[in-house]
C-alpha cells in the first residue's frame, strides 16, 4: 500500500495507520512507512504521526479523501516543516462495519485505518476519487486476507480479549469459575509399566543338582505333552549307577554263595539275614540312581509355549533343586501384571477399570479388571520399588484388536476412587509438604 501506491498517483512519503478497536479514543499505531521494511513503534517520528493520524481519525465522518494539516497551537507545524512534504491526503480503509450511531453512542465505532500520502504539490478531485476507489480495493482485500483485527478471540484481537477480561466483573467471573473446576469430581489414576503374562503357567524346575548340558526348546516354542526340555548333564549319575550295580552285583554273589554254604553249615545260616539286607540295601540304591538318570531328562507335563530367556545362558549354568528354569504357558490363558511405582501409589480396589495402552497397538488400548494388588513394594526389574498388580482381559471376539501374546509390554492405566480436582492436582505437592512439615 504505501509503496506501490506510486505507480498510479505519485508522492513523496506514504504511511498506514490503524486503529484500535478495543481501545478508547481511537488509538492506534503506524503499521508501514514507504521505504521501511519495519518502522520503528518507539521513535519520535513515529509516535508523533500516530498521534496526528488518531486526530485526523476522529475528525472523518465520511469514508471519503480528505487533506490532512497539522493541528493548530501544538509542535505539528515544526515537525511537519522538518519530516513531511506540503501536502498530505487521508484515504479511509474501511476494515469493518460499524455499530455506533447518533441514537446509540455507546456502542463500538467503525474500526478505523487510513492511508496517508503527502507530496509538494495540492490534490486533485480526480486523484482524490481514484485513490478513494484504490483505498475500498486495499480494504476489501485486506478482509478477504483475514488481517484485519476481528478475530475468533473477539473485537479487537488477542490483546483486547485480555483487556476486556480485566475488568473486576471479568476477574470475578474467572475466579468462580476456576473455584468451581476446583471442586469438579475426577476419577484418580495411575500410570504403570505392564507386561501380559500366562495365568496359570507351569513351572519347570530342576529336580535334581547338577549342571544344565542343554536347553532343546527355544523360547516362544510350541511343546507338547512328553517333550523333552531340559537336559541335565548325567555323567556323575552315570558312574555312581554303575558303581550301586557293581555292588549289587556283588551282594548277589555273596548271598548265593552264603545260601549254598547254609545247606551243609550252620554257622553260614546266621549270616544269611545280614547278607540280604546289604543285598536290598544294593538294589535300593541303584533303583535310586536309575531314578535320577531319567529325572536328568526333563520333559513337558502339560502342552503350551516354552516362555523363558536365552538357551545359551542356561548352557553349563549349574542349578539346585527346586530352580526354575522355565514354564510352559497356556498363549490363549494370559492376564496383565502391572508395577504401580511406590510413588505413584494411590488406593486400588479389586474391580476397578484398567486400560492396557500396548507399545505395538498404542491407538487400541485393552480393557481389563483389577483383580489384586500386592500388599508391600518388592524390587523390579530397573532397580525401584513397585507394587504388583494382575488384570484379567475382557472377553473379546477373536478377530478384534491385537493378539495378545505372552510378553508384549505396555503402559497400564489404573483407575482408583473418585475424589475432586484440587486433591488430584496438589496431590504430589501435597505429599511433599507434609514431609517437609514432618506432619
Amino acid at each position: 500500500m504505501v509503496n506501490e501506491t506510486n505507480s498510479l498517483v505519485s508522492y513523496r512519503q506514504a504511511a498506514l495507520w490503524v486503529g484500535d478497536a478495543s481501545a478508547r479514543g481511537g488509538r492506534g499505531k503506524i503499521m508501514a512507512l514507504s521505504g521501511l521494511a519495519q518502522p520503528a513503534g518507539d521513535s519520535a517520528f513515529n509516535v508523533w504521526l500516530s498521534d496526528l493520524l488518531e486526530h485526523h481519525a476522529g475528525e472523518t465522518a465520511t469514508g471519503e479523501p480528505r487533506t490532512v494539516s497539522p493541528r493548530p497551537d501544538t509542535d505539528d507545524m515544526r515537525m511537519w516543516r522538518d519530516y513531511l512534504p506540503k501536502n498530505g491526503l487521508w484515504i479511509p480503509l474501511p476494515l469493518q462495519p460499524g455499530t455506533g450511531d447518533a441514537e446509540e453512542p455507546s456502542k463500538k465505532p467503525p474500526l478505523q485505518a487510513g492511508l496517508v500520502l503527502w507530496r509538494d504539490q495540492e490534490w486533485t478531485r480526480q486523484e482524490a476519487a481514484v485513490l478513494a476507489l484504490l483505498g475500498g480495493a486495499y480494504a476489501h482485500a485486506w478482509r478477504a486476507l483475514g488481517k484485519n483485527t476481528r478475530t475468533w478471540f473477539g473485537e479487537g484481537g488477542f490483546k483486547a480479549t485480555l483487556a476486556r477480561l480485566r475488568t473486576k466483573r471479568w476477574r470475578l467471573v474467572i475466579l468462580l469459575v476456576l473455584l468451581a473446576a476446583m471442586f469438579f469430581p475426577v476419577r484418580q489414576s495411575v500410570l504403570a509399566p505392564a507386561e501380559i503374562v500366562p495365568r496359570d503357567p507351569f513351572t519347570v524346575r530342576a529336580p535334581l543338582r547338577g549342571v544344565v548340558e542343554r536347553i532343546t526348546v527355544q523360547p516362544n516354542d510350541t511343546v507338547r505333552k512328553g517333550d523333552l526340555l531340559v537336559r541335565i548333564d548325567a555323567r556323575e549319575i552315570e558312574g555312581k549307577l554303575e558303581s550301586a550295580r557293581q555292588s549289587l552285583a556283588v551282594a548277589n554273589a555273596e548271598l548265593r554263595q552264603k545260601q549254598q554254604q547254609a545247606l551243609f553249615d550252620e554257622k553260614s545260616k546266621s549270616a544269611l539275614g545280614i547278607l540280604q539286607s546289604r543285598r536290598d540295601q544294593a538294589a535300593s540304591d541303584a533303583a535310586y540312581f536309575e531314578s535320577m538318570l531319567q529325572r536328568t531328562e526333563i520333559r513337558a507335563e502339560r502342552p503350551g509355549i516354552a516362555v523363558f530367556d536365552d538357551p545359551q545362558e542356561w548352557s553349563g549354568r549349574p542349578v539346585t533343586i527346586g530352580e526354575r528354569i522355565m514354564v510352559i504357558a497356556d498363549p490363549r490363558d494370559v492376564e496383565m501384571e502391572a508395577h504401580i511405582p511406590l510413588a505413584d501409589a494411590i488406593a486400588l480396589r479389586a474391580g476397578t477399570q484398567v486400560r492396557l495402552f500396548m507399545n505395538a497397538e498404542p491407538a487400541s488400548p485393552l480393557e481389563a479388571t483389577l483383580e489384586r494388588v500386592g500388599y508391600r513394594a518388592v524390587p523390579v526389574a530397573d532397580g525401584t520399588l513397585a507394587y504388583r498388580a494382575r488384570a484379567a482381559f475382557a472377553p473379546r471376539p477373536e478377530d478384534s484388536g491385537p493378539e495378545l501374546r505372552v510378553g508384549l509390554k505396555g503402559t497400564a492405566k489404573l483407575y482408583g476412587e473418585p475424589t475432586f480436582f484440587v486433591v488430584y492436582l496438589l496431590r504430589k505437592p501435597l505429599t511433599r509438604l507434609r514431609l517437609w512439615l514432618n506432619l
